[in-house]
């Protein structure tokens, strides 16, 4: 059994630990994940299944890397990049493009969040993205005032919820193995599928979830010791402009750094696991149900077919999945948003204000009459190309000794790292062609 510092009492059981992970997967989880899912499944059935799969075992080193690094270093990753970056200018860029990933993250569950309680209640589009918003800043000063762990029994609450809304339907129309198996072999069939696969990995490999969980680690885990130095990483030192939080009463702030690494891997296993799964139930679900039917090419026309195919009870359960979706990660997301201004710019806004600035393009979206499926769609692609900004440095990071010490990256993790990176960015480079030369 393992011990804290001071050799006294055992530790708290590995599951009091898990926490972090399972907020941050939410963000696997969203409603561009459903929309990108939904529409590869019901276009092209089974054959972008290898997508979601190799996004998914991605996502898992992804996340862990980026846990590690929050709780050896006890600082995110956008703050380790705002120490970083010198020169004034290139930390504004950076924070550009990180910023506006997050929107368009944004953009996304609340749109996610609006069209599900239309599809429930009937409530105006509009009206509907203001309440997942206001859901959002409830959330959000819930995390503010009672802590991490309030917050995060909420979110995983609310991830029952997705994971039920969304598996149901799996059980009832199993998908045929076969045509499971066949969607192992990597492959494309058109443009169209790739501009699906890059949407896909963009809403399975979330630039802001890799921020968010850097930071989820650090104030749920991470130990400052007298002098400010996190555990076991002499080289790290705490966030400048501000002095170390105490910890948290019923928090592992205590604990050896091995212990927590060691719970953070059981943590991102369950996660993604978790999410994975549920991403593939989506695909699968539109590939026995919608493939081929007419109007199954947005979200509305989904949940209409499916209550045709599976009765309404389905169809009701996926649409409370969506409106738990959207509002579980457009809380994370905002959380994502705020630590990346203050990491890179070391700049805090009153919360409220910062939830606003941000609604107000997908509000916008919204009340023009753009088509919400589309719009989740293009979003996703959106934040694919915002990924090798995240990964690149994350993976650089954890590989320096100098930062995490004997935390730092095992060199068949790091190659697995570049690899993950490559076929991200060649992945995207594709689709920049397809795009630009008309295929």
């Amino acid at each position: 059994m393992p011990r804290t510092r001071d050799g006294g009492a055992s530790v708290p059981r590995v599951a009091w630990l898990l926490g972090p992970a399972l907020v941050a997967g939410v963000a696997y989880l969203d409603p561009g994940n459903v929309a990108s899912n939904m529409t590869a499944g019901a276009q092209y059935g089974y054959l972008l299944v290898w997508v979601v799969v190799i996004g998914n075992v991605m996502a898992w080193l992804i996340q862990y890397l980026s846990a590690k690094l929050g709780i050896v270093t006890g600082r995110s990753l956008p703050e380790v990049l705002g120490e970083r970056l010198r020169n004034r200018w290139a930390r504004r860029a950076y924070w550009l493009q990180a910023e506006l990933v997050a929107m368009a993250t944004d953009l996304a569950e609340v749109i996610g969040g609006a069209v599900a309680l239309n599809l429930l209640f009937g409530v105006p589009l509009i009206w509907g993205g203001l309440i997942t918003g206001a859901v959002s800043i409830g959330l959000l000063v819930l995390q503010q005032r009672r802590g991490a762990r309030p917050f995060e029994f909420v979110i995983m609450g609310l991830l029952v919820i997705i994971a039920v809304g969304f598996g149901v339907g799996v059980f009832i129309a199993p998908p045929d193995p076969a045509g499971l198996v066949a969607g192992l072999v990597p492959r494309f069939a058109d443009a169209n599928s790739v501009l699906l696969a890059a949407s896909i990995l963009g809403a399975t490999i979330m630039p802001h979830a890799i921020y968010a969980h850097s930071a989820l680690a650090r104030d749920r885990f991470s130990a400052r010791p007298a002098g400010g130095r996190a555990a076991d990483a002499p080289a790290a030192t705490a966030a400048a402009d501000a002095p170390a939080p105490p910890p948290e009463p019923g928090t592992a702030t205590t604990l050896p750094t091995e212990v927590l690494v060691r719970a953070t891997r059981v943590d991102v296993t369950v996660a993604m696991a978790i999410a994975g799964t549920v991403n593939l139930c989506i695909l699968l679900l539109a590939a026995v149900n919608l493939s081929g039917v007419e109007g199954t090419d947005s979200l509305e026309g989904a949940y209409t077919a499916i209550g045709a195919s599976l009765g309404p009870v389905i169809a009701t359960l996926f649409a409370v999945g969506l409106l738990a979706s959207g509002l579980a990660s457009t809380s994370v997301g905002a959380y994502a948003g705020a630590e990346i201004m203050h990491g890179l710019l070391h700049v805090r806004i009153p919360l409220l204000l910062r939830r606003l600035i941000t609604l107000v393009p997908a509000l916008a979206i919204l009340a023009l009459g753009f088509d919400p499926t589309l719009s989740l769609v293009l979003s996703q692609v959106v934040l694919s190309f915002g990924i090798p900004f995240a990964l690149i440095p994350l993976i650089a990071l954890t590989a320096k000794a100098g930062l995490l010490g004997r935390w730092r990256n095992h060199w068949a993790t790091t190659a697995a790292g570049v690899a993950a990176s490559v076929f991200l960015i060649t992945l995207n480079a594709l689709l920049l062609w397809l795009v630009f030369t008309g295929a």
